[in-house]
């Protein structure tokens, strides 16, 4: 997980269009999470964390080097699902000088981010419980997360669209007399790709990170 969760390229990407709240700085991981669950979420976590510490350590471990192959395919086919979403971005969008177009397609791409990653996500999930103790209780854990912050990314990654329409708005009021005709339009292809990119990214960190952990297993010990 990272250290901070006001650090992604989307935030930083629409802060600089318009202002965005961020969280009060010098908080640690548990702080910002605080932020973002209520008080049954909390418990809902606290008892997750129990039945996580209570996977059996004395399972067999799997020899050495046993998650390698494993790892190197999961590694393999994020790559491959992050390049056909990346695709799907850079398609052309059928525009006709309004908005209309753009959130239309932003919608479409984001039910194909929806449709795609969970689903990755779980079977990323699948394949470190098998791996060793340790990575199972971090896939048991990343499950949890998940459905707990579920609710706040149903509500926050759809306002990105309402950022891109403050953004389409001001390039257009904002164009220069002597700019070439359609040019701020360029513009806002430009950043709207930016953007819907910089979203698949955050879509896709947690599954990067399941993928970071199978690869470096020293990192988290038996």
């Amino acid at each position: 997980m990272q250290s901070t969760f006001s650090s992604s390229r989307l935030v930083r990407l629409l802060g600089e269009w318009t202002p965005v709240d961020t969280e009060p700085p010098g908080m640690d991981v548990a702080e910002r999470l605080g932020l973002w669950l209520n008080a049954f979420d909390a418990i809902g976590l606290q008892a997750a964390h129990q039945s996580i510490r209570a996977i059996e350590a004395a399972t067999p471990r799997e020899r050495a080097g046993a998650a390698g192959p494993a790892a190197g395919t999961l590694a393999g086919d994020l790559q491959k699902l992050r390049a056909t979403l990346a695709q799907a971005v850079a398609q052309p969008v059928e525009d006709d000088g309004t908005l209309a177009p753009y959130q239309q397609r932003h919608q479409k791409l984001q039910r194909d981010m929806e449709q795609l990653i969970p689903p990755f996500r779980d079977h990323a999930r699948q394949v470190l419980g098998r791996a060793s103790p340790r990575l199972r209780q971090l896939a048991a854990l990343d499950a949890v997360l998940e459905r707990a912050l579920a609710a706040r990314e149903q509500k926050v990654l759809p306002s990105v669209g309402t950022h891109l329409q403050r953004r389409f708005q001001h390039l257009r009021r904002t164009q220069p007399q002597d700019a070439e005709p359609g040019a701020w339009l360029d513009t806002f292809r430009q950043d709207w790709r930016q953007a819907l990119l910089a979203e698949l990214d955050v879509r896709l960190e947690p599954v990067a990170g399941l993928v970071d952990a199978l690869n470096n297993p020293s990192k988290h010990p038996e």
